[in-house]
């Protein structure tokens, strides 16, 4: 949603955009292929709940990473006949597929986690103490999902890209359940094993909500959800400048994956020429095209207007 115009990005052209938007996905799956193998592996061999939970959730990222990956590929396909505004909204539909992952995911290791919980509880589960190795790497996990988040949310804001954005939820969201299954762990040790597959539990909870968000979000989208009155007030006082209008009637504007289109109805002097009246039309597109990040395209309708300025 466009708030401000001080709040206004630079606009970047297409090829940057892609070429930043592969840069973030591809970093981001290298991590979680090495991220995926270590806590897996050491999860189990250290006899930690927790952290091979972290270590599921891992895997689940390196398998969507690869479907965001193919569809940010043919989001940059260039406009055609049959999409004249290109295949954007592609990206909005990898989006959907990421949450649709993340809250896969974060079922079945709640499922897991909780069972581990009652079996403890009941006794049919002899707790086995966490290596202190699964502590170092739950703590190593923490710090490289802060790094990601930062660098990924900084390229999904400068891009607008929802797929980025959507992987920049994924590491926050990372972060928050490392540091669960790091906590767990340490109360682990501390003799209170429990905590261990609670920890797991709680990290189940956090991926959920996560995926929940990123399906709301790319839903949006994909349904076309108008931006709000935000841009029709930024809209109609970007309008003032121009004298020739002397009202603003109907804004209607829809999305096409991050970019914006915009109908408008305006009321001029129906004393004026048809080629005056598309003179004003074509300064109206410059000043939103101008100012509005993200808007592609402005069509104009006008018409006498009953009012007078």
């Amino acid at each position: 949603m466009i708030t401000s115009q001080k709040t206004k990005l630079p606009v970047i052209d297409d090829h940057r955009r892609k070429q930043l938007g592969f840069r973030a996905t591809s970093l981001g799956l290298l991590a979680n292929i090495a991220l995926a193998v270590i806590k897996t592996s050491i999860g189990i061999l250290g006899h930690s709940p927790a952290l091979l939970a972290d270590g599921i959730n891992s895997i689940s990222d390196v398998a969507y990473y690869v479907v965001v990956t193919v569809f940010m590929q043919l989001a940059g396909k260039p406009a055609d006949d049959e999409h004249p505004y290109g295949h954007r909204q592609l990206e909005s539909i990898a989006s959907l597929i990421i949450g649709s992952f993340v809250i896969t995911t974060a079922i079945s290791i709640f499922w897991e986690s909780i069972n581990n919980v009652f079996e403890i509880l009941s006794g049919a589960l002899e707790p086995v103490g966490a290596a202190q190795i699964t502590l170092y790497i739950a703590l190593f996990t923490v710090l490289i999902k802060i790094f990601l988040m930062t660098y990924t949310t900084r390229i999904g804001t400068e891009t607008q890209n929802p797929v980025v954005l959507a992987l920049a939820y994924d590491h926050r969201n990372d972060m928050f359940t490392a540091s669960a299954a790091f906590i767990g762990i340490g109360l682990s040790q501390l003799g209170y094993p429990i905590f261990d597959p609670l920890a797991g539990a709680i990290v189940a909870l956090v991926i959920l909500r996560t995926g929940i968000k990123i399906i709301r979000e790319s839903a949006d989208d994909l349904m076309d959800t108008v931006p709000g009155i935000t841009l029709a007030e930024q809209i109609r006082s970007l309008l003032t400048s121009l004298s020739d209008i002397q009202e603003v009637e109907e804004i209607h504007a829809h999305r096409f994956g991050p970019f914006l289109v915009v109908n408008l109805t305006i009321g001029i002097d129906g004393n004026l020429t048809v080629y005056h009246g598309d003179q004003i039309s074509t300064k109206v597109e410059e000043i939103l095209i101008s100012n509005i990040t993200n808007l592609r395209r402005v069509h104009v309708h006008y018409h006498p207007s009953s009012n007078k300025k």
